[in-house]
């Protein structure tokens, strides 16, 4: 699906005995890990154990109660990553179209709209207020920020929530991209996506 050139960065994700709190409870035991370049690693665990937290510290969004959680090989990582959260963080009235010329002014977008659009099957409901769309159509427009703007780190939080058969492939097909590519993807799933991980980590108290 992607047919963009190889990442010259080669970030790597490093966790080392991270520990979250929330709401004055440990979220998991302390957990390590590293991942590089061409990884997909696959988040599991069940509702309220941590995933989003754990993506979240990643992204520098959370500071650990104890140990350490970094984007490594790379001089600014929060321009090296795109996370996309359980919320699509969409403006009702605002269009399709009028997202995807947003976000690739904000990011520094490379692929044409059209291309974007193609991708992601969002042809029909290009001019349509967001408020109007399905929730399928409204995730796979928040997964459009990964293609407009091309970054080597993903950090996913659910990204097939509210998709059909059709969508998970489609996001199954990004991911597999974005690998072949160079990049480096970990998801928080509840199913798997399609691509086999390269690594399985399940959050456990």
């Amino acid at each position: 699906m992607n047919a963009r050139r190889p990442f010259q960065d080669k970030p790597t994700i490093r966790v080392e005995g991270l520990t979250l709190v929330r709401g004055g409870r440990r979220l998991f035991a302390p957990i390590s890990f590293a991942a590089g370049p061409g990884e997909y690693v696959e988040l599991l665990g069940a509702n309220g154990s941590g995933k989003t937290s754990l993506l979240r510290a990643i992204a520098g969004f959370l500071h650990p109660r104890a140990g350490s959680a970094h984007i490594e090989r790379c001089e600014e990582p929060s321009l090296a990553l795109h996370y996309v959260g359980h919320a699509n963080g969409l403006k009702g009235q605002a269009s399709v179209r009028a997202h995807l010329k947003y976000w690739a002014g904000l990011f520094g977008g490379a692929p044409s709209e059209d291309f974007v659009v193609k991708a992601l099957n969002l042809a029909r409901v290009l001019d349509a207020p967001c408020r109007t769309l399905s929730q399928g159509q409204a995730r796979r427009l928040a997964l459009a920020r990964l293609i407009i703007a091309p970054r080597p780190v993903w950090l996913l939080d659910e990204p097939a929530s509210a998709l059909d058969y059709q969508g998970r492939a489609v996001v199954g097909e990004l991911v597999e991209g974005h690998r072949a590519q160079g990049g480096l993807v970990l998801a928080a799933v509840h199913e798997p996506l399609g691509p086999k991980p390269s690594q399985t980590l399940r959050l456990a108290a």
